[in-house]
Parts: structure tokens; C-alpha cells; sequence
């Protein structure tokens, strides 16, 4: 059996954490290497993932990999084809649209059940993590993607909303689906700047919540989901037609 120690180590060299918590497995630290570089982009939607070849990347077995990717596929990351093996689930139009209606209903939900819920505990979580998120505000971008940083604050932020909703089946679904949504969110990032205060509406959002206005915020909450899958689709179409240019190109 791997001692603690040891896998403190190899967490913080597989996903930069550590310690871990007791019943912690190398292949559940290779699953969330592997979830947060998919959600992340640096897993390229569509690309294939060669086994062998991550197990000697992450210094694990291909065993762990393989039961890694096993989980990953019952969330929707990672797909599996008799031969062909795994891939990373591709970025649709269609699959942002149908992932959106359903983010938008479940967000409405858990945010109308935590105003409902919440009490002096949920409001200063949501306080909190807005603040936090305003401090890092300018490290919003890099490099074309969303900043690890800010990309963890916002979640916490969502999450937090979120939090004083006291159905736990409702949160799972939530957590679901903002994993995927965070897939989608990465390649809308060169877009963001100058054409949105997102800022803002993360403070009305908090605002609105906190004065326990459930109509508002679920109208702010739609609206704030729907501008992000307009500059995805923008994205998309935007892939789309370079990817529609470069085949012609091989093959006029």
C-alpha cells in the first residue's frame, strides 16, 4: 500500500496539491490531473489519448490511466471507441446550446432554493468569494485562455450562490454541468475583453441574491449564461470555418 507521504508527493507533482485525503488512489489523483488539463483545453477537444503515453507523462501505470479515463468517460469528458480507443469529447454548437438550457434551468433552481435556505453563513460565503474574485479580476486572461487563478475564484463564486440550496441532488447536477460549461467558457476567452463587464454582473448577481429577490436573479442569472454561449458560438463558428479553410486548402 502506498503511505500517505508518498502520495502527497505524488499529488503535488500530478496536479500541485497535497496533503490528500485518507483513501486518496493514484488513479483518482490521475483522474483529476486529467479532468482539470480536459476542462482546462490543454486536453484539445477531439484529440485522441494514447495511454501508454500519459502513463509515462504522470509516471503511473497505464491500469491507473485506464481506469482514470474510464471515469472520465461516465462524466462526458472522454469518449471510447471499439479500436480506436479514447478521445477527449469534442466542442459542438449543438451540444453548448443543449448544455446551456439545462445549466440555465438547474442554476435557477439551486439559486432560488439557497435565497430561500440561505442564512447568515451563505451570505457571507457569497461575500467572500465575490471579493475574492474582484481582487484577481485582472488576471482574468492569459494567453488567449482563462488564468488557473481566476478560473478557480469564479467557480467558488458559483458554487457559492449555489450553496445554500439544501438539496444535494440539485448541487451534483449543478457541479455536472458547470464542469462542462467550463469546457466551453476556456475557448470564449479571447472574446471577453472589452465586450462585457463581467465584473458587474457578478456583482448584481450577489447583490440581487443577497436581497432575496428569487424573479431578478433568476433573469440575471439566464442572461449572464446566455452571454457566455454567445461568444462560445462566436468561437465555434469562428474554429469551424478556419478548420473548413485549412481542410480546403489540403484538398482543393
Amino acid at each position: 500500500m502506498t503511505s500517505v507521504p508518498e502520495l502527497a508527493t505524488f499529488a503535488t507533482k500530478l496536479i500541485g496539491r497535497g496533503p490528500v485525503p485518507p483513501g486518496t488512489t493514484h488513479t483518482h489523483l490521475t483522474y483529476i490531473s486529467l479532468r482539470e488539463r480536459i476542462v482546462a483545453g490543454n486536453l484539445a477537444p477531439g484529440s485522441k489519448l494514447n495511454i501508454a503515453q500519459l502513463a509515462a507523462e504522470l509516471s503511473v501505470s497505464p491500469g491507473a490511466v485506464r481506469e482514470a479515463l474510464a471515469m472520465l468517460e461516465a462524466e462526458a469528458l472522454v469518449a471510447s471507441e471499439p479500436q480506436r480507443g479514447f478521445s477527449v469529447m469534442p466542442l459542438t454548437l449543438d451540444d453548448v446550446l443543449a448544455l446551456t438550457e439545462a445549466r440555465v434551468e438547474i442554476e435557477k433552481l439551486c439559486l432560488s432554493s439557497a435565497i430561500a435556505h440561505g442564512d447568515i453563513e451563505w451570505e457571507s460565503a457569497v461575500v467572500g468569494a465575490l471579493h475574492r474574485l474582484n481582487r484577481i479580476e485582472g488576471q482574468a486572461e492569459t494567453v488567449g485562455r482563462m488564468s488557473p487563478e481566476w478560473t478557480e475564484a469564479h467557480k467558488e463564486l458559483h458554487r457559492a450562490l449555489a450553496s445554500g440550496c439544501p438539496n444535494p441532488w440539485l448541487l451534483r447536477v449543478r457541479e455536472l454541468l458547470y464542469q462542462q460549461s467550463e469546457r466551453y467558457r476556456q475557448v470564449s476567452a479571447p472574446g471577453v475583453k472589452g465586450v462585457r463587464d463581467v465584473t458587474g454582473e457578478h456583482r448584481k448577481l450577489v447583490e440581487t441574491a443577497l436581497s432575496r429577490d428569487q424573479q431578478h436573479v433568476c433573469r440575471l442569472i439566464e442572461l449572464h449564461l446566455s452571454r457566455t454561449t454567445e461568444l462560445v458560438r462566436e468561437a465555434l463558428l469562428i474554429r469551424d470555418r478556419k478548420q473548413d479553410r485549412s481542410e480546403h486548402a489540403h484538398n482543393p
